[in-house]
């Protein structure tokens, strides 16, 4: 295997390793597997002459400026020239050897190198002046630090943040004026921040795409040679394909068809003359170099019949309108739904039942309106959200007019509340990730969480959803159902009440002998009077309860479920006694579950091996990890879970 490709698999494996050991107390490598892999990557790092970001052997530093510096580059960064037809890029590559490769949407980065370090890195800006953001690049995922070549080196490359990275940013904020728009504004915004801290959270990639100055180096008159050279100094380039005339159909037919399966946001094709001396020769435009050329994916548009609109309520409280239209081949797929974003769209293509309209892909991926033909404007805005039947209202917004559900308890606003409920600690029910719960409360299915456990009532229409099917629907109904057995400290903390966690619903439940009728008619000065609890926990917990919406929901949840029997016999060996647990376990499914035993048992369970704790549970009882060590000096015994569970009495 390549040194560098190595390098790049065992950073982020020793990464995890080391965020796991250090932030999550457990061990996914022990020590000695750890230092063996550390070992070989640093001994990687001097043979190669490289460190790329993030490894484990450097330590790069967070830094918050008061403003980005700006600078002018050495030579003006231009645009290139562009066309949607092939043709024309072929007349441009003619009888020369060209380099085809992905125009990445993102924002173009300027790196400087000298004497092997990474000394400077300044955004594209106007093209003539950038900003100097050298911190913020030390942090993006897979910059080279530190390079073999102790020459001066300046290249160019594209900032970018996938598609997967972009969903989870946007979906981790509810404000929806505060959401990104697209990965480009994304990554924008992260690779200019004033804190760098803030742009490591972001996972911004970096892309070479020219190599524009390497003193002493002989690249044989090759901008592929040089690609070639960049990767051999750590650095990830676009992907390429050489091309002439002949070869180019069948270049532009294999970038069109990874379209669809990329991850990372891309607005066409770049054309680069191979031959370094040639291309230069061409001079230049007072706008565009003379030996680049853009290509641009020409949208193909199909004219359909527009069918429906379907409003489509979000978690803010925004009722989107989605045209349904008859179904169309676009870019090699079926398509037959667009979204049309908001009321000022919609009034603006003037829609109606049963319009003539043109759709497309924009860029070949995001199905879109490009036209209404016949704009017959014959559509009724609802005045009632679809989900709670609560007044729709339009309101403008930076004036653009949108409609919103003005019911503040719509069950559509209450997402997070729902992805709680079948969260690990709380009912543990897989298969309903937040974007599967989305779509099952929009359609209606889930009002409650008792719904949840009914939702075989909707089995014919979930099986035809997209992502499911028959085999997806059974995993779920399975996991609803085993989910069903319970213990009381999770439903209480999955119930969503404010203020009270995983660790006070176990202390409530234990203070009042998991009790669930006492828990529910307990009063503030009873649930203040627990150790651990206060009056912001006691007067949220009561006041839960107390509500009578509240109280019905949970009698219909409570109609499907079954609690675990709670052993609370006398002189339980576990009871009063504080354990440490680590590694990997066998008889139980997790670390959690194990913990829950020893809780549900009178014990207490806590992170770090100290002076009070009285056994450390480690299957690997011989292993010279740092905890192992550690109760080895306070003498405290290392029990297998064998010895754990015949200490419990269970064996």
């Amino acid at each position: 295997m390549d040194k560098t490709a190595r390098m790049k698999e065992l950073i982020p494996l020793l990464n995890e390793a080391g965020k796991a050991y250090y932030q999550e107390d457990r061990e996914i490598l022990s020590n000695y597997e750890y230092d063996r892999l550390y070992d070989e990557l640093l001994a990687l790092e001097k043979d190669t002459g490289i460190t790329l970001a993030g490894s484990p052997t450097v330590s790069v530093g967070y830094e918050a400026l008061n403003e980005l510096p700006k600078e002018a580059h050495e030579s003006p960064m231009l645009s290139l020239d562009k066309t949607k037809e092939i043709e024309t890029l072929r007349e441009f590559i003619g009888d020369h050897k060209t380099l085809i490769s992905w125009k990445l949407d993102g924002l173009t980065i300027v790196l400087t190198y000298r004497d092997g370090e990474l000394q400077k890195a300044v955004t594209r800006g106007n093209g003539v002046v950038g900003e100097v953001i050298t911190n913020n690049a030390k942090v993006f995922r897979n910059i080279p630090l530190q390079i073999a070549y102790k020459g001066e080196l300046i290249l160019r490359g594209e900032a970018i943040i996938t598609y997967s990275d972009f969903r989870k940013i946007n979906d981790a904020i509810d404000d929806v004026d505060a959401k990104y728009k697209n990965p480009r504004n994304l990554c924008s915004g992260s690779v200019r921040q004033l804190n760098n801290r803030i742009t490591a959270g972001r996972n911004v990639y970096f892309y070479a795409f020219s190599l524009v100055h390497a003193e002493n180096v002989d690249f044989q008159n090759s901008r592929e040679c040089q690609f070639q050279w960049l990767e051999s100094q750590g650095f990830d380039v676009v992907e390429y394909r050489a091309v002439t005339e002949a070869t180019l159909d069948e270049t532009i037919a294999y970038f069109s068809g990874k379209i669809a399966e990329n991850d990372f946001p891309s607005d066409g094709l770049v054309a680069l003359y191979d031959d370094i001396a040639y291309g230069e020769s061409l001079g230049r435009t007072a706008k565009f170099p003379r030996n680049a050329f853009a290509f641009k994916w020409k949208d193909e548009i199909r004219e359909t019949v527009l069918k429906e609109i379907e409003w489509s309520p979000s978690r803010t409280g925004l009722i989107n309108p989605v045209a349904i239209f008859e179904p169309v081949e676009l870019e090699g797929t079926t398509v037959s739904r667009a979204s049309v974003h908001n009321i000022s769209i919609l009034k603006e293509l003037e829609l109606g039942i049963g319009d003539k309209i043109q759709v497309y892909k924009a860029n070949m991926i995001i199905p879109q309106i490009a036209e209404n033909l016949t704009r017959s404007g014959n559509l009724d805005i609802p005045k009632k959200c679809p989900v709670c039947q609560g007044e729709a209202r339009i309101q403008k917004t930076n004036d653009v007019e949108v409609l919103c559900c003005m019911n503040p308890c719509c069950q559509a606003k209450k997402i997070k509340s729902f992805t709680l409920f079948v969260s690990r600690d709380a009912m543990n029910i897989d298969g309903l990730s937040e974007a599967t719960l989305e779509k099952f409360i929009m359609k209606g299915f889930i009002k409650d969480f008792g719904d949840i456990y009914e939702i075989e009532k909707f089995r014919d229409a979930i099986v035809k959803m997209e992502g499911f099917g028959e085999k997806s629907y059974e995993n779920l109904k399975a996991s609803i159902e085993k989910s069903s057995h319970t213990t009381l400290p999770r439903l209480i903390y999955g119930l969503g009440i404010a203020n009270v966690g995983v660790a006070n619903a176990k202390v409530i439940c234990k203070a009042f002998a998991y009790d669930l009728e006492k828990i529910i008619h307990a009063t503030q000065e009873e649930i203040s009077a627990v150790e651990g609890m206060g009056p912001v926990i006691a007067e949220s917990f009561t006041r839960y309860f107390s509500d009578k919406e509240n109280r019905v929901k949970l009698e219909h949840l409570l109609t499907h479920l079954t609690f675990e029997e709670v052993k609370r016999e006398a002189g339980n060996p576990l009871a009063g006694k504080q354990f440490v647990i680590t590694g990997s376990v066998h008889h139980f499914s997790n670390r959690s579950a194990v913990k829950e035993y020893i809780e549900a048992r009178g014990g207490k369970v806590t992170g770090s091996v100290t002076s009070k704790t009285d056994y450390l549970i480690n299957n690997d009882t011989a292993s010279s990890s740092s905890k192992n060590k550690k109760a080895k000096e306070l003498g405290i015994p290392i029990l297998s879970e064998e010895v754990f569970l015949q200490l419990a009495g269970e064996q």
